[in-house]
């Protein structure tokens, strides 16, 4: 069976895989041109709202499938880094009224920083890639 950690590390890569699959689909579905002139107007390229969008779209169900854990969560901390200091960071750190604060981006990093340090082999496409077996077999 496997240890409790690496069960806890899968749990932790499947919801922020779904969360993040849910907040890029939801970017897509309400139409990213309106979010890209959004980011503009806080001086972020436009560009950047599809790249955001794909990013946590095609990286949550990556996750999920548990492939390209390491990577995918630096790409999602960087975001979460972004929109705390672009977006939350003015509301404190539970909000002030007029718009939230930045705990759940804060909730986010911490497990997406979680998953780049640890990764998450259990139930991983990665850990039945040949090239990541010879890299844990090299290592050992």
């Amino acid at each position: 069976m496997k240890n409790y950690q690496e069960i806890g590390a899968f749990i932790l890569r499947v919801v922020l895989g779904i969360t993040f699959f849910v907040h890029g689909l939801t970017k897509f579905q309400s139409g990213l041109g309106g979010l890209a002139g959004w980011f503009q107007s806080m001086g972020i390229p436009g560009f950047m709202a599809y790249a955001i969008g794909t990013i946590e779209l095609v990286g949550g169900i990556a996750l999920i499938l548990g492939l390209g854990t390491r990577i995918i969560s630096a790409l999602l901390i960087a975001i979460m880094v972004v929109a705390t200091l672009k977006v939350k960071l003015a509301a404190g750190f539970l909000g002030n009224g007029q718009g939230a604060g930045y705990e759940l981006e804060v909730a986010l990093m911490v497990m997406a920083l979680h998953l780049a340090l640890n990764g998450s082999s259990f139930l991983s496409l990665d850990s039945r890639l040949p090239f990541t077996k010879a890299r844990a077999a090299a290592r050992a």
